[in-house]
């Protein structure tokens, strides 16, 4: 390979054209490479109904169950069979008194749900807005919050009797505390920046707990509410079981004594279908309440 050089006093080779020539050549279009889409790989997964994925799990108990009843492992003394709770949950709805028994608690628990609501919503709007309220609300009701409302039963009874009042009053009590913990909670994180702004805008107090700090504390009660209707059922299970003649607890009740295990378990059923559509409903509110609020749904 031989090298030649320019001879002396000649100008050199243009370094500057030189680069240019080069850029141009790698700038020239050459074949085009296959480009291949990005795919999510949420996208890429099998796409199964979500009605479906949420079914599989209940339809797969319900099989478990229906073959160790067939098979002798679940005896009809220990769990009756999802065949055995069937037939009786059509023979209770044909003759009246799954009805009137759904009725019965129904009431019991939209009594003490309001009663409850209303004390406790309350309660923490005293104690969140103002802080005297606090120093005199919050410490009674977080020592009362402490005590199993289950022990306070037999005080019911002696001061109300055994009709529908202490029933009532135990609903009342479980529904209480936790849309006070949510609601109190909710006004108190509510953004000292908005309530600044709130102020430069120049919104009254009433302005300011109307149009900033009751929205900002509607999320937190509506989780109180979720969670104080799961107490409900809750309390309601116990306080059907004092001196109650008729209600859910009830049918329970003579199930227990009688060693009826299907009557048992079409109640607890009852129980968990009222739980989940008094919780539909909730969440339906909460979605017509805060369309405001953007949430992760999940992926």
């Amino acid at each position: 390979m031989s090298i030649s050089h320019a001879p002396p006093g000649s100008p050199g080779p243009d370094i500057s054209e030189t680069s240019r020539q080069d850029a141009v050549a790698s700038a020239a279009p050459g074949p085009v490479p296959d480009l291949e889409p990005i795919v999510p790989a949420s996208s890429r997964r099998t796409r199964v109904p979500r009605w479906l994925r949420r079914t599989t799990g209940p339809v797969l108990l319900l099989a478990l169950w229906q073959l160790l009843s067939s098979t002798g492992v679940l005896t009809a003394d220990v769990l009756a069979s999802p065949g055995r709770i069937a037939q009786v949950a059509g023979d209770l709805v044909a003759d009246g008194s799954l009805a009137s028994a759904m009725t019965t608690s129904l009431q019991r628990v939209a009594g003490g749900l309001l009663l409850g609501t209303l004390i406790g919503t309350g309660l923490a709007l005293v104690s969140g807005l103002f802080r005297v309220g606090e120093d005199i609300v919050d410490a009674p009701v977080q020592m009362l919050r402490t005590v199993p409302f289950v022990g306070l039963i037999p005080l019911f009874i002696i001061w109300f009797g055994i009709g529908e009042a202490p029933k009532i009053a135990i609903i009342t009590l479980g529904v209480t505390f936790p849309l006070y913990l949510n609601v109190y909670a909710g006004i108190r994180g509510v953004d000292a920046q908005l309530i600044e702004a709130g102020e430069s805008l120049g919104l009254s107090r009433w302005g300011l707990v109307r149009h900033v700090i009751l929205p900002g504390a509607l999320p937190g009660a509506m989780t109180g509410l979720r969670y104080s209707l799961g107490i409900a059922w809750l309390a309601l299970v116990f306080a059907e079981q004092v001196n109650a003649d008729s209600g859910i607890g009830f049918l329970m009740v003579q199930a227990r004594d009688f060693l009826r295990t299907d009557v048992i378990v079409v109640c607890l059923i009852v129980y968990a279908f009222l739980g989940l559509l008094a919780d539909f409903i909730v969440r339906t509110l909460e979605r017509l309440l805060l369309q405001w609020r953007p949430t992760f749904t999940g992926r």
